[in-house]
C-alpha cells in the first residue's frame, strides 16, 4: 500500500473505530474479544483496495462483522465450559451514552442477555438490522446469506428478542432511583426494606468466573435473593471487610460499584419494570472488571 493509501487506511479506520467497536462488543458481550476482533478487521483492512471500495463504512462493518461471527463460535464452545453463569463485561460508559436512549438500551445488560440466547447468525443479523440500521443486502453480505434468508432470519430474532426484552422503557432516572432504594435496604441489612424494591419474581445472576465466590445458578424469587443478599453481607461483616456501595454508570445505564475492603468487588446492574427490580446482574470475574477505569466511546453511526 502507498503512503497515502495507508494515510487514507488510517484516517478512514481512526474514524469509525468506535462503531466498529461498538457493533463487535454488541456481537460478543465482551470488550476484550471487541478489541481483538478490531484488530484483526484492521489487519485485513489495510491490505484493501481503497480505490475498488464504494462505502469504506459499510465495508469496514462488513469485515468486522465477520471477524466477530469467527470469535462468536469460539467463544461459544469457551462458554461450554465457564464456571457458573456467565454475564456480558460491563463497561465505564460516557455521560452522552446515558443520554442516547437507543445506544443505551442496545448496550444494557438485560437486552445483551437476551441476545445470549440468539443462535450466532441471529444475533450478527439482528444487531446489525435493529440497531445500526444496516441493509439487508448489506448484511447478507457480511453474514454469507442471501438478502431473502436474513430477512428471515431478522423477523425470527425480532420475535425472539421482543418476547424477552422488557416490556416498557424505563428512564435512567426511574432505574437510578430504583437502585437508590436497593442500595437503602443493602446497607440496612433488613430483608423486609430488599422486599420492597424487589418484584416478586426477581432473578439474580452472579458471575464470579470460578476466581470469585458467586452463585453458580441464577437465583429467582425475591425472598430468596433477599436471603441471598443479606447472608452475603453478612459473611463480608464477619470476615471484616465492609461493603461500600457506589454509584456508577455502566453500559449507558446507573449502576453501583461494588467495594470490600476498599477494594472492587464487582459491578451491579438492575432490569427495572413498575419501578421494581425484575433483574439483578452482579459481575465479580475479575477478568471483566478490567476496563472500568476509563470510560469507553460507544457508537451508532
Amino acid at each position: 500500500m502507498s503512503e497515502d493509501g495507508a494515510g487514507a487506511a488510517t484516517e478512514t479506520f481512526v474514524a469509525h473505530r468506535n462503531l466498529l467497536f461498538t457493533v463487535a462488543y454488541e456481537m460478543l458481550g465482551s470488550a476484550a474479544d471487541a478489541e481483538d476482533v478490531l484488530q484483526e478487521t484492521w489487519l485485513r483492512w489495510v491490505e484493501v483496495d481503497l480505490e475498488q471500495v464504494r462505502d469504506r463504512r459499510a465495508y469496514l462493518v462488513r469485515i468486522t462483522t465477520r471477524q466477530a461471527l469467527n470469535r462468536l463460535r469460539a467463544m461459544s464452545r469457551r462458554k461450554e465450559a465457564y464456571v457458573g453463569s456467565w454475564l456480558p463485561e460491563p463497561l465505564l460508559t460516557a455521560p452522552d451514552v446515558a443520554e442516547d436512549a437507543e445506544l443505551a438500551e442496545s448496550v444494557s445488560m438485560a437486552l445483551m442477555l437476551v441476545l445470549e440466547t440468539l443462535s450466532p447468525t441471529e444475533r450478527a443479523v439482528f444487531v446489525l438490522r435493529e440497531v445500526f440500521d444496516v441493509g439487508y443486502e448489506e448484511i447478507a453480505a457480511a453474514v454469507g446469506k442471501s438478502s431473502a434468508a436474513v430477512r428471515q432470519i431478522a423477523h425470527r430474532a425480532r420475535k425472539h428478542v421482543d418476547a424477552r426484552r422488557p416490556r416498557q422503557a424505563v428512564s435512567a432516572a426511574q432505574t437510578r432511583a430504583a437502585l437508590e432504594s436497593f442500595r437503602g435496604a443493602l446497607e440496612s441489612g433488613d430483608p423486609q426494606d430488599l422486599l420492597a424494591v424487589l418484584a416478586p419474581d426477581v432473578v439474580l445472576v452472579a458471575d464470579g468466573g470460578g476466581i470469585k465466590q458467586a452463585a453458580l445458578r441464577p437465583i429467582a424469587g425475591a425472598e430468596r435473593v433477599a436471603r441471598f443478599m443479606v447472608g452475603g453481607i453478612g459473611k463480608n461483616d464477619r470476615n471484616n471487610l465492609p461493603m461500600t456501595l457506589a454509584p456508577t454508570v455502566v453500559n449507558g445505564s446507573p449502576a453501583l460499584a461494588v467495594h470490600l475492603g476498599g477494594e472492587l468487588d464487582g459491578i451491579m446492574t438492575v432490569r427495572v419494570e413498575d419501578s421494581r427490580i425484575t433483574g439483578l446482574y452482579y459481575v465479580r470475574n475479575p477478568e471483566k472488571l478490567a476496563r472500568l477505569a476509563s470510560e469507553i466511546p460507544l457508537a451508532l453511526r
